[in-house]
């Protein structure tokens, strides 16, 4: 077997498309003419006088004919060294200078082989050494490039297979799981949530042939497509570009290799890849970056996410607006506002639901605890496991769950969300804080909708993201949070005759019955091991979900009331039900009951959802139920706290009131939380004295965030009084 083959009589840039998959009547520039909108009648044949210009500049090519210019302008002097290979066609070409950032190059095409491309108007190709099979937009620059071509067969990082290509041929992203398992097909406006529907229900067989034979269909099979490059791209001092179509106004410098993607871009959310990055088998979404040396294969990056600093995302789905840098992601799925910024972090065969952050040393990996890697790692929004954290597959944590620095000899299960997790390897015990951040940390909690809402720079959403720390999915978990402490108290406490541990625990931890402070009280199914799991502090914990979910109900309640001006008491229980919905599901950082998440599968299994399209406008339509479907929740909930399916008028007074003390109580914690930073002394030890550290961090009082929380007091106070004399 050659590895080069000697073609004597063919002609570079002749029978790019077989013949076999030529459809009938066709050429094999059909497919180009297609994906280049200029207008037919845009070029002419060169003029002999060009030609001998041409010529003159060091110029060559197989056949002239085949090399047609712009009808408008055309400057053949501007075309130096160069050789021409199959069907070229050059737009507008003036005598002028491009310009990005400090660079200036003059238009025109300069030591480059060219082959079987069209060119846009007034742009700038020097020294690209090999450039074939590329539609090229107006306005680019593309200098010092050793490669650029596209294959008949170039699919663009989309998981499909072209005609006459076999199965294995098709690329599929191994998320969540090392095994396969769970494999699914990237495409071009794949969303975190198309992948986790597609990755999560298995079982759902006819789902999982629809959504791979939808996905075929949203493209071509047939072969001869073209790569194309966007207008006012930057493509400089780069080494190979395989199969890659980018978008518009993208900038790409000192690549190694990109291979088979599609980078979207755009003139309000451009894209950019730096210095020596190698990205094969993905799809980049607008306005993403990835520098220094970064490497990704088989992956989707969603809209507004980076990769920097040597980073490896490998086998996986990141979410918008997520940042990985220094670190190795393997095998997972990564939902929105992901953060992973240290060179030691590793993070292998996890679904991350968002809003996460990855300290250094974080090891969320050592996947190999069975006879076979088919361990997962399933984290709700919000995790957060410490500095040199160490994690045991396969484990399960609740939104928002803190893990302290330590490393964790067994499989966990902590369905206790807001809690600190901490491996108390001398007392030989797991202890779990439940409500911790909310007792112990509410300017970081408060702060988080904030920081994520400010950090979300996406101009087009097409995922919907819930960012609120208290929504129906983390409430749901606190109701049951709730239950587990109030029946894990009343065992430790102790059952008489009679009584059953959970009306027991109900009543210590309401204060109903007297609490023992020397009671230890124990959790259950929490870890894979013997030793005792310590609920640390559950009266307070208990005291603190209440008061999350109180805040949660009257918050969206008091939402409902300023919506609807003119509604009282009794229209506000005639919309509502204390009947709760207490299944939700976070789908790719949007949340949907999960009625609603089976109705969607059975749409698309049945063929009512028949392409990706719909199943997108399928979620904006959920979304935009969403915030009523919240309010009734709210409703359902505040049924909940107060024991009762017919709450009266009084009752809702009382809990507006309630609520005014809660959000005090978060307006005092934001500051006293993040007041203990400046009183710290070891703070103050880095600095000469206590002027100099104010000149530089400033004051807790000037706290940007401190003075927003006490703004969004003082309205939260006027809202409720509004609220009360509406209901009164």
């Amino acid at each position: 077997m050659h590895n080069v083959t000697v073609r004597v009589k063919d002609v570079i840039g002749k029978g790019f498309i077989p013949p076999e998959y030529l459809p009938p009547g066709k050429d094999e520039y059909y497919l180009r003419n297609q994906q280049n909108s200029a207008a037919p009648d845009k070029w002419r044949a060169l003029r002999k006088e060009e030609i001998e210009t041409l010529l003159a500049g060091g110029n060559s090519a197989e056949n002239w004919d085949f090399l047609l210019v712009s009808k408008e302008d055309f400057s053949p002097e501007r075309i130096r060294n160069s050789r021409f290979c199959g069907l070229v066609r050059l737009g507008r070409l003036r005598n002028a200078i491009l310009e990005h950032h400090d660079l200036q190059v003059p238009t025109g095409i300069y030591d480059s082989l060219i082959i079987d491309c069209d060119i846009g108007d007034d742009t700038a190709i020097d020294n690209v050494r090999y450039l074939a099979r590329y539609i090229i937009g107006d306005r680019c620059i593309l200098k010092d490039v050793d490669e650029m071509s596209t294959t008949n067969h170039a699919k663009f990082g989309n998981g499909i297979i072209k005609d006459g290509e076999p199965e294995e041929h098709r690329v599929w992203l191994d998320v969540m799981n090392e095994t396969g398992s769970r494999a699914i097909l990237p495409f071009d406006g794949m969303i975190t949530a198309d992948a986790y529907l597609w990755a999560k229900y298995r079982d759902d067989t006819a789902l999982q042939k629809r959504l791979k034979e939808i996905t075929q269909k949203r493209f071509s099979s047939a072969r001869g497509h073209y790569g194309v490059i966007g207008e006012e791209c930057v493509i400089k001092t780069s080494r190979i570009l395989k199969d890659v179509t980018v978008g518009s106004h993208c900038y790409i410098k000192g690549a190694n290799k990109l291979k088979n993607l599609t980078i979207n871009s755009s003139p309000e959310e451009p894209s950019q890849i730096g210095e020596g990055v190698e990205l094969v088998n993905g799809i980049l979404g607008y306005g993403c970056h990835v520098f220094y040396g970064c490497k990704a294969v088989r992956f989707v990056m969603g809209d507004n996410s980076h990769l920097k600093y040597g980073a490896r995302l490998i086998h996986s789905v990141l979410g918008d607006n997520s940042t990985v840098s220094c670190c190795e992601v393997l095998n997972n799925l990564i939902f929105p506002a992901h953060e992973q910024h240290h060179n030691n972090s590793f993070l292998v065969a996890s679904v991350v639901l968002g809003q996460s952050n990855l300290a250094a040393g974080a090891t969320v990996g050592s996947n190999h605890n069975s006879r076979a890697n088919d361990n997962e790692i399933v984290a709700g929004r919000g995790f957060w496991p410490g500095l040199c954290t160490s994690l045991k597959h396969s484990s399960v944590f609740a939104s928002f769950v803190l893990i302290a620095k330590g490393t964790y000899p067994a499989e966990m299960n902590i369905p206790l969300p807001f809690s600190l997790v901490g491996n108390n390897e001398k007392a030989g015990a797991l202890e779990v804080m439940p409500a911790f951040w909310w007792l112990y940390n509410m300017y970081a909690l408060a702060r988080n909708s904030w920081k994520f809402h400010h950090r979300d720079k996406r101009m087009r959403k097409i995922q919907h993201l819930e960012f609120d720390f208290l929504a129906p999915d983390t409430v749901e978990e606190i109701i049951r949070a709730r239950e587990l402490l109030e029946i894990w108290t009343g065992r430790s406490f102790g059952v008489s005759p009679g009584e059953g541990p959970k009306d027991i625990g109900r009543a210590l931890l309401s204060g109903k019955r007297d609490y023992r402070e020397d009671l230890v009280v124990t959790g259950e199914g929490m870890e894979k091991s013997r030793r005792s799991v310590i609920i640390q502090k559950p009266r307070e914990a208990y005291r603190a979900y209440g008061d999350m979910l109180h805040y949660y109900a009257v918050k969206n309640l008091l939402a409902w009331l300023s919506e609807h001006p003119e509604a009282g008491f009794s229209e506000l229980k005639k919309q509502f039900s204390c009947s709760r919905s207490a299944s939700w599901i976070n789908l790719g950082g949007q949340l949907l009951k999960e009625e609603d998440v089976d109705l969607l599968r059975q749409d698309i299994a049945q063929g009512t959802l028949a392409d990706w399209e719909a199943v997108h406008q399928r979620y904006n339509a959920l979304w935009e139920k969403y915030p009523l479907e919240k309010q009734k929740h709210a409703w359902a909930v505040f049924c909940h706290l107060q024991g009762t399916e017919e709450p009266t008028q009084s009752q809702c007074i009382q809990a507006l009131d309630g609520c005014v003390a809660i959000q005090k109580y978060i307006r005092d914690q934001v500051y006293l939380s993040r007041k203990k930073d400046y009183e710290n002394p070891f703070r103050l030890a880095t600095y000469r004295n206590k002027e100099e550290m104010l000149a530089a961090i400033g004051t807790v009082d000037d706290n940007s965030f401190i003075k927003q929380v006490n703004k969004e007091t003082d309205d939260f106070i006027a809202q409720v009084k509004a609220a009360k004399e509406k209901l009164s």
